[in-house]
């Protein structure tokens, strides 16, 4: 059989996100090089609030129809604070990549990098390693561009859950459960709601614990919203992995980040059943762009993310294989101390944090 080649649609975006895109396509056709098996066709294609400044759209007809056509889509980072729609808010093409391909489980890894300094004085945290999965087309969102205020005297947005997403989201999360307990962690999968206040959590809840009896063999637990973010930072190394609502997964993956060093290391998959979307969770940093400071080690890991997704989906281990191969890479980059990015403190630019990465490759 001759070897797979997978379309990657590629979306550079705004602020720094040129500047990590090109060494993550780098890595990663490196990473595809080195195990074989599989190769890599990269489309790079116009969105943002840049794309918008110039056209007047945020994410034009041809750039959403080649994301349909790709195997994947890989994303650096959209946005910029001083632009934005007539309604205040932000350009965010981000989200319209969501809602378009139904990308309703929203992956946010949190795992300690060997090398980076924990943040938390316990020694436990330096092994953290547990999954936000974010609902992440529904809950709050849902009134995305939907929004409306009233006679500039009230504001009103929709939450919305429905139980064609929760048990697809349900299930991903508890399919992502028992697949980490093959891999030794605990395989307990947490609906994190606020069910005791919401009629819309109770009813999340409800669906959980009827797909919870789908998947015996995974632990299903509950929590409240606000005991959640206390023992993120008390107790985060009892997590494994936490399902949950839009909103309240923006706001824990962002506390999660934080636990691991800052956004510079948090990587993230939107995945859909037919799509998926992988990019670093922080944004386009205007403020460092052209500076050489930007640090491409979310970038990397979301491409390995991206990697491992394709081979499972297609059924081709040696793409599973290169995302493994870049995780290791990075965390060997990391592992002595020595190289410190700039956010922490450190010296550590962009080239620098490429070469160490691509040389533990």
């Amino acid at each position: 059989m001759a070897d797979r080649t997978f379309r990657i649609a590629v979306f550079p975006g705004d602020g720094i996100g040129g500047e990590i895109t090109r060494p993550c396509t780098e890595l990663l056709q490196a990473a595809a090089d080195k195990v074989g098996g599989f190769g890599l066709d990269f489309e790079w294609l116009p969105a943002g609030a840049g794309t918008w400044v110039e056209t007047g759209e945020s994410l034009p007809t041809a750039s959403m129809d080649a994301a349909r056509r790709a195997d994947a889509i890989l994303l650096a980072a959209m946005g910029l604070p001083g632009v934005r729609y007539p309604d205040g808010t932000e350009i965010s093409p981000q989200l319209d990549l969501r809602f378009e391909l139904r990308l309703y489980a929203g992956v946010r890894p949190i795992r300690a990098i060997p090398g980076l300094a924990p943040v938390l004085a316990d020694p436990r945290s330096r092994d953290l390693d547990f999954v936000i999965i974010r609902e992440s087309i529904e809950g709050l969102f849902a009134s995305y561009g939907k929004g409306e205020v009233i006679d500039d005297r009230e504001a009103r947005e929709t939450m919305v859950i429905t139980r064609d997403v929760c048990e697809r989201l349900f299930d991903f999360a508890f399919r992502l459960g028992a697949k980490r307990r093959l891999e030794g962690r605990p395989g307990r999968v947490t609906c994190v709601d606020k069910a005791n206040v919401f009629k819309a959590f109770a009813f999340f809840r409800k669906i959980f614990d009827e797909r919870a009896a789908r998947h015996a063999q995974v632990t299903a637990e509950h929590a409240y919203i606000d005991a959640t973010a206390l023992n993120m930072l008390r107790r985060p190394w009892d997590l494994d992995v936490l399902v949950t609502e839009n909103m309240f997964g923006d706001i824990l993956s962002d506390l999660g980040a934080g636990l691991i060093g800052g956004m510079g290391f948090a990587p993230s998959a939107d995945i859909g059943d037919e799509h998926a979307v992988f990019q670093p969770c922080h944004g386009s940093a205007p403020d460092i762009a052209g500076q050489g400071k930007a640090n491409p080690t979310a970038m990397f890991l979301s491409g390995a993310m991206m990697l491992e997704w394709l081979g499972e989906k297609h059924g081709v281990p040696e793409a599973a294989g290169a995302g493994a191969s870049i995780y290791d890479a990075v965390d060997a980059a990391f592992a002595g101390g020595q190289l410190v990015p700039f956010e922490l403190g450190g010296e550590a630019g962009t080239a620098a944090i490429t070469d160490a990465v691509m040389g533990a490759l």
